[in-house]
């Protein structure tokens, strides 16, 4: 890690659950100082309660922010982002400008901030727990300094990628909304067990470990899933019967029209 990394000044604007998930990780990682963390949201108990709980400084507005921060954390709702790119544009200083807002792409950002450094990050909730799996994305013409900044800054809270933007949506609707495509599909297995007569705790404990275990398993196999596959299915036996169900259903397309339909949403959103 860059010894210099940790003398970064970061700003961030917006205080949400996403924003406050980046930050643990990086502050239980010791990646930056507290004191050298720069919080603003438009909600007020929302900044405060975000530099209370971290030991960062609230600021009361954008143009503050921007006097005291070489590093942004840009972290509103997207829809937002017009407004907020405009307040920044009248004191912006250079600063590198972290985006973690989906769907908003890099050309919007310099239409409104033509000199804007960005970098586009896709992060997801499992970073709240430092399992997180974060892409990024970036021009030409942004410095390496800045892109390791970015990549490390994630890596705090989970795994992180270098990609281009051309792939951002796909990822958005992979692993940006994927966490809650997973916790259906873990509940509802565990809902099958429930009827056949487990108690929901005990079954939700099962399906939650086992996907937990099988994700792990694919981790530190290299990714070789078919073989993990085999390994686990018994000709003629148990799982071998379930493998042949799923087999025979309609999953696959279900499953490509979830992350089709969130890439598209993905691409209008921008």
């Amino acid at each position: 890690m860059n010894a210099n990394f940790n003398k970064t000044k970061l700003g961030v604007i917006g205080c949400g659950k996403m924003a406050n998930a980046i930050l643990k990780g990086t502050v239980n990682n010791k990646f930056l100082n507290p004191e050298n963390i720069f919080v603003y949201d438009i909600n007020n108990e929302s900044s405060s309660q975000f530099a209370r709980e971290f030991g960062f400084n609230k600021i009361d507005s954008v143009n503050e922010l921007l006097n005291k921060v070489d590093t942004i954390l840009l972290a509103v709702k997207p829809f937002v982002v017009g407004d907020v790119l405009s307040e920044i544009k009248k004191n912006y200083q250079n600063q590198l400008i972290m985006s973690i807002l989906a769907g908003v792409k890099i050309e919007k950002y310099l239409s409104i901030i033509n000199s804007a450094k960005i970098i586009r990050i896709m992060p997801n909730t499992p970073a709240l727990v430092n399992e997180g799996m974060s892409a990024i994305c970036y021009n030409s013409d942004i410095d390496n300094d800045s892109i390791d900044f970015a990549y490390n800054f994630m890596k705090n809270c989970g795994k992180v990628i270098k990609t281009t933007e051309d792939k951002i949506d796909v990822i958005t609707a992979l692993s940006g909304s994927g966490p809650a495509y997973y916790f259906r599909i873990i509940d509802l297995m565990a809902k099958s067990a429930q009827k056949l007569g487990l108690s929901y705790e005990d079954a939700i404990l099962l399906s939650t470990q086992t996907a937990l275990g099988s994700a792990k398993m694919i981790l530190e196999n290299d990714f070789n899933i078919e073989q993990l596959i085999k390994n686990v299915t018994t000709p003629k036996g148990c799982t071998e019967v379930g493998n042949n169900v799923l087999s025979e259903s309609t999953i696959n397309e279900i499953l490509d029209k979830t992350i089709s339909d969130t890439t598209k949403r993905a691409v209008e959103l921008g």
